[in-house]
């Protein structure tokens, strides 16, 4: 099929103003073009795409109950509505994480053997209210995934939720069923829990709601506790997401987790950003492993970081990783906290960050960050059930991908760090479009009516 036209929606970010451009450019006969060309194979394709989302945390509950009811309209249509990014995914902790208003966990009680004590009341406060509105925005279930940032104080070698620590041996098969429960809990309320993960970063010991896996430590609960306990209690449809912590170590981490006995318990490999780019990792993680899902599960603009960071510079750093991520393998993108209030949270050990939509809860005024719109420009238009496709570029001064929906529609994203314009030569079918890339970002949607 030939192409008729693409459509360019551009975004411009030049001193300090945002500029959005739309253009059409009718495709022509390809005269044997051989310079400035991008060539757009959609006959090759790669792995199927799930979606966007981001991660509803106990802080983005409550910054979002302090706005007034026309800002919490806003929130959602820019989230979850259509006109706006059209998330259809969502990561929730189990029990509290860093972004909590302090620590907390769902029973405390060592001796309550029967779990008669557990209780969602944290999460019936301000995480709940938030997911309920968000799928009432988007019309139809979220797909969630659950995380755990640390079991219960009593089931961990420091007998604190923070700082690191291990679970408890004796403790391993108390917390899968345990996890087993919150997914019960969350399934009564009518959510869609389509996946968990072991432990979110497995590798780091913080001063926040963090516990410490070795390679054989997360196999062995995996193996002889978590799969075992969803079987038993009628959860093996839950998909279960390994690692959850940066990319440099994700494929030493499949290594040694998936073998012939535990790869049909391993859906996915789940990962982060902040060590880096290793796009390589996740294209290596994807040709040993083909059939397992790669999703990015957390990544934000941190102030103890990148606190004197412009707006491009955070919206470039999103831009450049969602599609050195695709290129590599990504198979969904899960934002971390959607939103936070005027200081970067709250956050109960002052681990402040950015989000790409902040609120302030003093004045009831919210921003839209370059961040929140750069995300968009992949989330609108890249549909769950995408595939990515083959091309090739000529020049390493712009960044691409490539995207087919369900509907046949082509999706390209072109990432332009630079000030000056890029031309290229689209093929596409037989068929050249003459383009100006300018700086920025651009969305390409390729009409073939």
């Amino acid at each position: 099929m030939k192409p008729k036209n693409i459509k360019l929606i551009t975004t411009k970010y030049e001193s300090s103003e945002l500029k959005k451009e739309e253009s059409i450019t009718d495709f022509t006969m390809d005269n044997g073009i051989e310079m400035q060309a991008v060539n757009i194979y959609p006959q090759v394709e790669y792995q199927t795409f799930h979606g966007f989302g981001g991660a509803i945390t106990e802080a983005a509950g409550y910054t979002y109950s302090k706005m007034n009811e026309e800002v919490k309209l806003d929130i959602l249509e820019s989230y979850f509505g259509k006109s706006g990014n059209n998330y259809n995914m969502a990561r929730c902790h189990i029990d509290s994480c860093d972004f909590s208003l302090g620590c907390y966990e769902a029973m405390s009680d060592p001796e309550d053997t029967g779990m008669e004590s557990f209780s969602l009341e944290r999460d019936e406060e301000y995480i709940i209210p938030l997911l309920k509105e968000a799928e009432k925005k988007h019309g139809e279930p979220l797909s969630i995934m659950l995380s755990p940032w640390s079991p219960p104080s009593f089931m961990k070698t420091n007998n604190n939720k923070k700082g690191g620590g291990k679970l408890k041996e004796e403790y391993r098969e108390f917390w899968a069923e345990y996890i087993c429960r919150y997914i019960k809990e969350y399934q009564k309320r009518g959510f869609q829990i389509d996946r968990i993960t072991i432990q979110n970063e497995p590798n780091a010991t913080q001063t926040w709601d963090s516990c410490v896996y070795s390679e054989e430590e997360e196999k062995v609960f995996l193996r002889d506790f978590l799969y075992p306990s969803l079987v038993k209690n009628g959860l093996e449809d839950i998909k279960i997401n390994i690692w959850d912590h940066n990319k440099e170590r994700m494929f030493e981490r499949a290594q040694a987790i998936i073998d012939e006995e535990t790869d049909k318990m391993v859906s996915g490999i789940a990962f982060h950003w902040y060590s880096g780019d290793h796009f390589e990792a996740i294209g290596l993680v994807k040709e040993i492993y083909p059939g397992k899902e790669l999703i990015f599960t957390e990544g934000c603009v941190e102030y103890s970081r990148f606190g004197g960071a412009s707006q491009l510079e955070n919206a470039q750093m999103y831009a450049h990783d969602i599609i050195g991520n695709i290129n590599g393998g990504m198979t969904a993108f899960i934002d971390w906290n959607i939103l936070l209030d005027e200081k970067g949270g709250p956050n109960h050990v002052g681990n402040y960050c950015d989000a790409p939509i902040m609120c302030n809860t003093i004045t009831g005024e919210i921003q839209k960050n370059l961040s929140y719109t750069y995300i968009g420009h992949f989330s609108k238009y890249i549909k769950p059930g995408a595939k990515r496709i083959a091309f090739t570029k000529y020049t390493g001064n712009i960044e691409i991908t490539a995207m087919k929906n369900e509907d046949g529609s082509i999706i390209l994203v072109f990432l332009n760090c630079s000030n000056k314009d890029v031309n290229v030569a689209l093929r596409l079918n037989g068929q050249v479009a003459d383009l100006v890339i300018p700086g920025g970002i651009t969305t390409g949607i390729i009409d073939f009516s």
